[in-house]
């Protein structure tokens, strides 16, 4: 392999949403002292990063007032309500010429150590590989690095969607990339996520503070011992208002329940029997049988399948509309997943009730779950 120590590395930082769920410009939310961009920033200057591409829309003039840009190329997205896709497009377009790769930062994500952004950029220059993916304890995060010769495709997505829609394309040509990073998976896109990262800048004061509060391992609540390892056991990824009611039915059907989310704490589920905070089935306690529901916002969705085959789950489950649905069995199938595995993914989940509310969407896909485990014989 052709050494790349000396390509070289950009980054381009998106910034240009709406931020409607935030009801403001999330990119000038406080986090501590420090706006949320500013921090985004700093952290991408500190890195080794050559040049840095800031990719502004919504907002754009009253973010520049406010926040201090130096050393930084700042290109403007008219074109913002469009979605990410023209984003991407006009901010690798003004990368330099020279440039090689580039790592793709969300302006959200504020905790990423510019140590991650230099681990990335060391792995990707010690293969040859044309994505670098941070992974942590399992779970995939951003930023992810596109080499150049992936631009082409990033640059004719359209609409609101990701680098992540190439990479199906791309199978042979990944690398994950593991890191000791929380801060990989932690973005803000609500109220609440807000209220959680400001709790937990406040209690660490340094990054490794910051993993100490958010990583728990797996934990066991007080009800789990005993009893519950000789049940079927549920696994629900994710804590969306689905995640939340499958968890009080699940219960109430006499499965053994474990929520998997990296940044859960057992407290906040005080329903399920085991909080599991690594996406290592391996650390899943013997059960007779395994049925799991994905409910995580697409953030989870490929590593999760594959731990749940890895497990032996007869029952795996997508929460996800039929395009999301559809991409993402495309991408097991180049990844070589069998046909006799691919066969235990529902996707979408449920039965077709007209579920509408998160409530009647737990309650389809609990049905199907009965379904298959009376069809496999299921006595519980």
């Amino acid at each position: 392999m052709e050494s790349r120590e000396d390509l070289r590395v950009g980054a381009v930082i998106l910034a240009a949403g709406q931020s409607t769920r935030m009801g403001e410009p999330k990119q000038l939310l406080r986090l501590s002292a420090k706006l949320l961009l500013a921090r985004t920033l700093e952290n991408v200057r500190a890195s080794r990063a050559s040049d840095v591409v800031l990719v502004l829309g919504f907002a754009a003039e009253t973010i520049t007032r406010q926040v201090a840009i130096a050393g930084v190329k700042i290109v403007v997205n008219e074109a913002y309500a469009q979605g990410m896709g023209s984003s991407l497009r006009l901010g690798l377009s003004a990368l330099d010429p020279l440039t090689n790769a580039a790592l793709i930062v969300l302006a959200d994500q504020p905790f990423v150590r510019p140590g991650t952004l230099d681990q990335i950029i060391d792995q990707y220059q010690q293969s040859d590989a044309q994505i670098a993916v941070p992974m942590y304890q399992g779970f995939r995060g951003n930023p992810v690095l596109l080499d150049r010769s992936v631009f082409p495709e990033v640059m004719a997505l359209t609409g609101d969607i990701g680098c992540r829609a190439i990479f199906a394309n791309h199978v042979d040509g990944i690398v994950n990339v593991n890191v000791d990073d929380i801060g990989i998976l932690l973005d803000i896109d609500t109220r609440e996520d807000l209220g959680k990262l400001q709790r937990f800048d406040q209690n660490s004061g340094d990054q490794a503070g910051l993993i100490g509060v958010a990583d728990l391992q797996g934990r066991d609540l007080p009800e789990a011992e005993g009893p519950a390892c000789n049940k079927d056991e549920l696994i629900i990824v994710g804590t969306q208002p689905v995640a939340l009611a499958l968890v009080i039915l699940g219960k109430l059907l006499q499965f053994a329940v474990t929520v998997v989310d990296p940044l859960l704490q057992p407290p906040e589920m005080a329903d399920a029997d085991r909080v599991l905070n690594v996406l290592d089935f391996s650390e899943l306690r013997p059960a007779s049988r395994r049925y799991m529901v994905i409910a995580s916002r697409g953030r989870f969705d490929e590593e999760a399948i594959e731990q749940a085959f890895l497990a032996n789950c007869e029952y795996v489950a997508l929460v996800a509309n039929r395009n999301r649905a559809e991409q993402i069995r495309q991408r097991l199938t180049s990844k070589g997943q069998p046909a006799s595995e691919l066969a235990k993914l529902y996707a979408p989940a449920g039965l077709a009730i007209g579920a509408r509310t998160p409530e009647e969407i737990a309650l389809s896909i609990m049905a199907e779950i009965v379904s298959v485990r009376r069809k496999n014989g299921g006595k519980n």
